[in-house]
């Protein structure tokens, strides 16, 4: 993976005289339905943090996934929910709603037998969007007594949802079905990235992104929301990929937290996140951390403008 994206308005043309396909498509849902791990495991890549906490996902994530006939551009979105009190809070909702306005398919997920307020919530986000809904019941593997998965199907076709369909987006179950029912539902037009080319977000967010997972992985609720990364150093010397890492806390005590004691969590962190990283970049990385306190950043647009949760 490097720095370098194309964008996807330069067209990329594919030989012969068989029909292509090539869409985007929209993965949402509430808060800590699995989108993530769906899109890590429809791309057979890692390019979306996940962790158990909500809301981990912040960004809007382009994957790509290329067949020989068809190009799968999946969209990831941070989860919808109803807290508008904070600024970046605001600001990811505003980014679902852009998402599902400009694509071809709409993944709706929930999971298991649940059907909440909040999943009402994002049904509420996508009618009238004049694109196929298709539901997907994410962790089937988790229900205990599958003769209640059909009848809890039967329910919610009342929504009159292009597809229903179940899957175990970290077993990897379905998942073929399901890509061969989305190609269906995709223009015919030729491919809009190179088939290679995996995500349009770079290897610096890609690095503050894997940071920030082992952090929320290894602090959960010990450390509140109110945390980012700043990717200040990205350079690769020969053999070895220098990155320079700064976390932003909002409060002095959470620094602590963060830090740990003698630096040991700190450590922790930045272990977990190198071996990650030396995984995606294919090369031998050498991780510094710092930590900083930066009070009401995540109420500060002009932070969040500069940390790439608003677009210029």
């Amino acid at each position: 993976m490097n720095d370098k994206t194309q964008s996807p308005d330069q067209a990329v043309e594919t030989p012969g005289n068989e029909p292509r396909r090539c869409g985007f498509i929209a993965i949402i849902g509430r808060p800590n339905v699995g989108k993530s791990t769906l899109l890590n495991h429809l791309l057979r890549q890692k390019i979306s943090i996940t962790s158990r906490k909500p809301q981990t996902t912040r960004h809007r994530i382009t994957g790509v996934h290329t067949t020989s006939d068809t190009q799968f551009i999946y969209v990831d979105t941070p989860g919808l929910h109803s807290n508008h009190s904070r600024s970046l809070n605001r600001i990811m909702n505003e980014t679902v709603v852009s998402v599902i306005n400009d694509v071809d398919v709409i993944l709706f997920v929930v999971e298991r037998l649940q059907w909440s307020p909040a999943d009402e919530q994002v049904l509420k986000a996508v009618a009238g969007i004049p694109v196929p809904v298709l539901l997907i019941i994410n962790k089937v593997d988790q229900v205990a007594d599958k003769t209640r998965l059909l009848p809890h199907i039967g329910k919610l076709a009342r929504h009159n949802f292009a597809e229903i369909i179940p899957v175990s987006a970290l077993g990897g179950h379905n998942l073929e079905a399901l890509e061969e029912t989305l190609q269906h539902y995709l223009p015919e037009g030729p491919f809009l990235f190179p088939e290679e080319q995996v995500t349009d977000r770079s290897s610096r967010f890609m690095a503050a992104e894997l940071i920030r997972e082992k952090i929320t992985r290894q602090l959960g609720d010990e450390l509140p929301y109110e945390i980012t990364v700043e990717i200040e150093k990205f350079t690769q010397d020969g053999p070895v990929l220098h990155i320079h890492g700064l976390i932003l806390v909002d409060k002095k005590g959470q620094k602590q937290i963060l830090i740990g004691k003698d630096g040991e969590r700190l450590k922790s962190i930045g272990s977990a996140a190198r071996v990650d990283m030396e995984e995606v970049f294919q090369t031998r990385v050498m991780l510094n951390l710092w930590v900083k306190v930066k009070s009401g950043w995540a109420d500060d647009e002009r932070a969040l403008r500069s940390l790439g949760y608003i677009a210029d």
